[in-house]
């Protein structure tokens, strides 16, 4: 049974569906979630890069770019999806790229920090589609506790649409007053936004093993509320 900070009807499975139009901005947004990941990896000094990739889908952004970089041997991931079947999708474009020992793929609730307690913090933070999905009381809650997941110099990738109300300024201001500093942000006009903040302040503690880290509504249910088009 689903916890009761679960609760979207989306079937996300489907919604990967998304990806096969490449002129869709779903599908834009993507490419500039690769070259973000790409940059990260591209700066990272010698050594292992810890990766966590939070309701990761069916890693499409960071296998995407694991497939060819040069840096895929140092890098150790985790992604964290709750649908088993998009979990089994990643798990085999994992084994097809080789990766196995590299990247894990956990079947489980995203929000929970236990699925990240050994592997945090990382270099690299992935929140990609999820905060469109979190109601606006809870947010700011959420921004700061998956912020924790970053290593002190590592980079939360992270995106967010811009319907009205333009929520993306405030999340880049929750985490600029949280020791990190913007790298890159899409342009105003940019629809679903994609933006890359390193953590430059020292690391904070990460919440109780067992506490959610955010509140997944889901975007159909939270459009249903406000009585606007989803």
């Amino acid at each position: 049974m689903a916890p009761a900070f679960y609760r979207p009807r989306m079937d996300w499975h489907d919604w990967h569906r998304v990806y096969d139009d490449p002129d869709s901005v779903h599908a834009r947004r993507l490419l500039t979630v690769r070259a973000r990941i790409g940059e990260v990896l591209d700066a990272a000094p010698p050594g292992t890069v810890r990766v966590v990739s939070v309701c990761a889908g069916q890693g499409h952004d960071l296998l995407g770019v694991l497939a060819a970089h040069p840096r895929r041997a140092d890098v150790r991931a985790r992604l964290v999806e709750r649908d088993p079947r998009n979990a089994a999708a990643a798990r085999a474009t994992v084994a097809g790229l080789g990766l196995g020992e590299r990247v894990e793929v956990v079947t489980g609730d995203a929000a929970l920090v236990r699925n990240y307690a050994d592997v945090a913090p990382a270099a690299l933070v992935l929140l990609c589609g999820v905060l469109g999905n979190v109601a606006d009381e809870g947010m700011e809650d959420a921004v700061d506790r998956v912020s924790r997941l970053c290593a002190p110099g590592g980079t939360l990738v992270w995106t967010r649409n811009r319907k009205e109300p333009d929520r993306v300024p405030r999340v880049c201001a929750w985490l600029e007053a949280r020791g990190f500093t913007r790298d890159s942000l899409s342009p105003p006009d940019v629809r679903q936004a994609v933006a890359a903040h390193r953590r430059t302040g020292p690391a904070a503690p990460l919440p109780p093993p067992d506490a959610p880290m955010f509140d997944f509504v889901g975007y159909d249910v939270l459009a249903e509320r406000e009585g606007r088009d989803g």
